[in-house]
């Protein structure tokens, strides 16, 4: 067989293997989506104190499971165990919202929306209290849906990596080493999570250090059992149980804001009860921890049980009898598996860190930085807000000019003054928490000033009807850059030497990718508006090809040095400078410096102002993915024509674990 025969692509693999890529990121965008696009109340626990037409009018708008307490202080003592969300204590003048914005944000600002809406009908005298707010360092209660990703990830590449580039280690050595990096993990995560970026107060230092290595070591011994019986296709179980399904029912925002579905299934995997734990220990003083710990305990035991089982299995099978090996075998094999433990605990133990360090970072707490801003005339109103809130002003001369410049995407909300009111016009289409942000800030300082002012919402292309907060094109970045990378990968495996016709199979697996993606996203879930199918599908296809070019080229530069090198570009730094739904003026300075230039910014802003704003603003977020893509196209055919036939440049142990580490961030709390 002449190399040329050799090295001839097998077009029935490569096209059976980027199918069942594309399926995957159909699955996780069905999973995904499904999960977060609305984040509304679904039998929220909830406290009712007395009698109250507000509460009848409140549950037939919200779907709410209320307890009957005797009194308020009984009331208040199971929100501030984080027992209910909230209570409704009904007064003989004035009734009582207690609130925890620490259980969720998210649903705090529903429940204080549709309160107060059915009091103001009632002609009902209202107090909000804020039982258990969130401090400055985890303002939207984010902290415990981000500690999920370093703990949960770097024990799944940890199992994954060991799995794969460790056959030969006895059980008992597998065990001790996932506990010995499930420990130092813990210590790391803490200290850059705690000391360092002071994302919790150090009071909780040692109690988090347990949790963490509590997770880190269920997930770790549980999946390297599922891959030891699940063979060759272990690591994709483990993927879609904890990854995919578990991230999407993990409950960042808050786990009665998931459809029912997920919160039952969430309540047997480790990634909610692992949130759980950590919101709980860090604002409720370790309340109801105790489900959390047995769950994970659980995994972790029949994990254990499990790996020695299917061990001992293996060595009866296949015995090795010192007597066997040639003099001096024990100590070459025993240097030979110091090496191929330290190498995946290195990588592993790298990317735990980035996603530690890169995601808590960027997006703990959220803070407006020079956010676009108009006003029609002067006001005192504005002037303010801007000693406190971070505002870049512009003046425009009446409210069609400030709808204008909205449309454009040059400003994210602006006030037109009024002789006895302002009127405050927000955009929930451009960022899920500037319209909260800017409702809040402005809403302080009319009372403090004395000048009212009205909250109008505007959208120029009308929301998708079950994405009510604009989160779908967000969620839907993240299988766009892992399909990306994964198709290139696949080509790169079974096709290498497609040569001419490698551009083109990439293409038409973008284009089938993104075609599913989006059938999923907008006709089944109906996450963006119908009438953007066709406009989506190119842009999600762009973004797609430019991901798997660039990925192509970094690893015939780098070998298997380009897996981790793609998974540092798009994941680790990409993704977190996103912006996502918040939106880039809630990024911190670096983060927000180094967005423009990586294509997850670039793409989130083309494919949301495209669908929401009418294609203004997207110029350069095209050019520079256009600019990629001729760039790394140009690289990848040079190095296609003076490429050795006979180099292979796979790592396979490594690929396996980039695609982990990918799709490890689909759990960065959004659900």
């Amino acid at each position: 067989m002449t190399v040329a025969e050799s090295e001839r692509p097998n077009a029935k693999a490569i096209f059976v293997a980027m199918a069942v890529i594309a399926v995957l990121m159909g699955v996780m965008v069905l999973c995904l989506v499904s999960a977060v696009q609305k984040l509304e109340p679904v039998n929220m626990p909830f406290g009712v104190v007395g009698t109250s037409e507000v509460i009848t009018g409140v549950e037939d708008k919200v779907s709410l499971d209320t307890t009957t307490y005797s009194s308020e202080s009984d009331a208040r003592a199971a929100v501030e165990r984080g027992d209910i969300y909230g209570a409704y204590v009904s007064g003989p003048a004035t009734d009582t919202l207690i609130l925890a914005p620490a259980k969720s944000f998210f649903a705090g600002v529903e429940l204080t929306a549709v309160f107060e809406s059915a009091a103001e009908k009632g002609k009902q005298p209202l107090k909000v209290d804020n039982a258990v707010p969130l401090p400055e360092s985890d303002r939207l209660g984010g902290v415990s849906g981000l500690l999920l990703l370093p703990t949960l990830i770097g024990g799944y590449l940890m199992a994954m990596m060991l799995a794969k580039s460790t056959g030969t280690i006895g059980r008992r050595t597998r065990i001790a080493v996932l506990a010995a990096f499930s420990v130092v993990s813990a210590l790391v995560i803490d200290l850059i999570a705690g000391p360092l970026i002071g994302a919790y107060a150090n009071e909780h230092f040692w109690p988090l250090f347990a949790c963490f290595a509590l997770v880190s070591f269920a997930v770790s011994a549980s999946a390297t059992a599922i891959m030891g019986l699940g063979g060759r296709f272990g690591s994709l179980i483990v993927a879609l149980l904890f990854i995919v399904i578990g991230g999407s029912s993990s409950g960042g925002a808050g786990v009665s804001l998931l459809p029912s579905f997920w919160q039952s299934v969430g309540t047997v995997l480790p990634p909610q009860n692992a949130v759980e734990m950590y919101r709980n220990v860090i604002y409720f003083d370790g309340h109801s921890i105790t489900t959390p710990i047995v769950v994970l305990a659980l995994y972790a035991l029949v994990g254990i049980a499990v790996v020695l089982y299917v061990h001992q299995r293996q060595e009866e099978q296949s015995p090795e009898t010192k007597e066997s090996k040639p003099p001096g075998a024990e100590a070459g094999a025993s240097s030979g598996r110091l090496v191929t433990v330290g190498v995946p605990i290195a990588i592993a133990g790298l990317l735990t860190c980035l996603f530690a360090i890169n995601y808590m970072s960027a997006a703990h707490s959220p803070e407006a930085n020079d956010m676009p801003f108009g006003v029609v005339g002067q006001s005192k109103l504005v002037s303010a807000v801007g000693e406190d809130y971070s505002l870049s002003v512009t003046q425009y001369s009446d409210e069609a000019a400030i709808k204008e410049a909205i449309d454009k995407t040059d400003i994210w909300g602006g006030l037109i003054p009024g002789e006895n009111s302002n009127t405050l016009i927000v955009v929930p289409s451009i960022s899920d928490i500037a319209p909260l942000d800017l409702a809040s800030q402005f809403e302080v300082a009319s009372k403090d000033l004395g000048t009212p002012v009205k909250v109008q919402t505007y959208t120029p292309t009308p929301l998708a009807q079950n994405d009510p907060a604009a989160l779908v094109i967000g969620v839907l970045l993240l299988p766009m850059l892992i399909g990306g990378y994964l198709g290139a990968s696949v080509l790169a495996n079974v096709g290498r030497a497609s040569g001419p016709y490698h551009g083109l199979i990439l293409l038409g697996y973008a284009a089938a990718t993104a075609l599913l993606i989006d059938l999923i996203a907008t006709v089944v879930l109906k996450g963006l508006p119908g009438d953007a199918f066709w406009l989506a599908w190119p842009i999600m296809t762009l973004v797609i090809v430019v991901v798997g070019v660039v990925t192509g080229v970094l690893r015939r530069l780098l070998g298997p040095l380009g897996i981790i090198a793609t998974i540092i570009v798009f994941i680790q730094f990409g993704n977190p400078s996103s912006g996502g739904s918040n939106g880039f003026v809630y990024l911190p300075n670096f983060w927000a410096d180094i967005g423009p230039y990586l294509p997850p910014r670039n793409a989130y802003i083309l494919l949301r102002n495209s669908v929401y704003f009418g294609g203004n603003g997207t110029l350069q977020a095209l050019g520079v993915l256009l600019a990629y893509l001729i760039v790394f196209a140009v690289i990848f055919s040079l190095l296609n024509w003076f490429r050795s036939p006979t180099r292979e440049v796979i790592n396979p142990e490594t690929e396996e674990a980039a695609g982990a580490a990918a799709a490890g961030a689909v759990s960065t709390g959004v659900a």
